[in-house]
């Protein structure tokens, strides 16, 4: 009596598929296998198809047949959109500081102003359509000059406290040349009035970023940068200005050429001014000329 085969021997068992020509029956090859074989190839392969199909679900069809794409991915950009705002709200805030400050020294106001960490990165545009909007409401020839001059000047600020606030700037000299007029404010000159010779390049006392380049009619082209510590520097009556309003400058680069340019001006010279917390100062107390 034949003895029956039990699962393990059925699987193991050793088949042999031989594979003829169909005319003369020549034996063309042969493979062996075995049941075992097959359920794992068959295994592989099926393990293989869903590995595939879970990579392209959760990838490249994602959009297709995952129902929780669409709301994920709006979630998604409502916190990218959330991150892009908060920071767009904080550097509309230190433009926002910036411009107050500029515009409470260009006034000669009294107050407090605050150090706008980063200042040197607003962008020409912004600077430029305040600069133009003050200039549409107030003529630049007669405002300028008054404001700086004439107008609402406290000059009675303490010298120790002063050297304290500006003993850690170190000044470069705008032009090599000669002082022909000192500062005086008993006879308005909140200024000083350096001859050169001609062509001389002017240079930017230290870094800082430009607040105002254009023509006047009293001063001809004036440059003005704004410094760290509240500190301002204005370069008048030049023949050409070589920065725009927003470019940062760095201490000793070349920002105009000295000349002899507006009313207000005898022959070729700068006109040079240090101006701190809306005060005039005395240039020739920190830069030796």
């Amino acid at each position: 009596m034949e003895n029956k085969k039990t699962l393990s021997n059925r699987l193991t068992t050793k088949y042999l598929l031989i594979i003829r020509n169909e005319e003369n029956f020549a034996e063309k090859t042969t493979y062996s296998f075995t049941y075992a074989k097959i359920i794992l190839f068959l295994v592989l392969i099926f393990m293989s198809l869903t590995a595939l199909s879970f990579y392209l679900t959760t990838t490249l069809l994602e959009e297709w047949f995952d129902p929780r794409y669409a709301q994920l991915k709006a979630t998604r950009d409502v916190i990218s959109l959330s991150a892009k705002v908060d920071s767009l709200v904080y550097e509309v805030d230190k433009k926002e500081q910036f411009i107050n400050n500029f515009k409470m020294i260009i006034s000669g106001k009294d107050g407090e102003y605050e150090q706008v960490e980063g200042s040197e990165n607003i962008g020409s545009n912004e600077i430029k359509e305040i600069v133009q909007s003050e200039e549409e409401i107030n003529p630049i020839d007669s405002e300028f000059r008054r404001e700086f001059e004439n107008k609402g000047v406290d000059l009675q600020y303490s010298e120790s406290a002063l050297s304290q606030e500006l003993q850690e700037f170190y000044l470069f000299k705008p032009v090599e040349g000669i002082v022909s007029d000192g500062f005086d404010p008993h006879r308005d000159h909140l200024a000083i009035d350096i001859v050169a010779r001609q062509d001389e390049p002017i240079k930017a006392v230290a870094d800082g970023t430009v607040v105002f380049s254009s023509w006047t009619q009293d001063s001809g082209y004036v440059i003005a940068i704004q410094h760290r510590g509240n500190l301002i520097s204005f370069y008048k009556h030049n023949s050409e200005l070589f920065k725009k309003v927003g470019n940062f400058v760095t201490a000793g680069e070349v920002i105009s050429i000295i000349g002899n340019t507006g009313e207000l001006t005898s022959g070729p010279h700068l006109h040079f001014e240090l101006w701190y917390d809306g005060n005039p100062i005395d240039p020739e107390e920190f830069i030796r000329f």
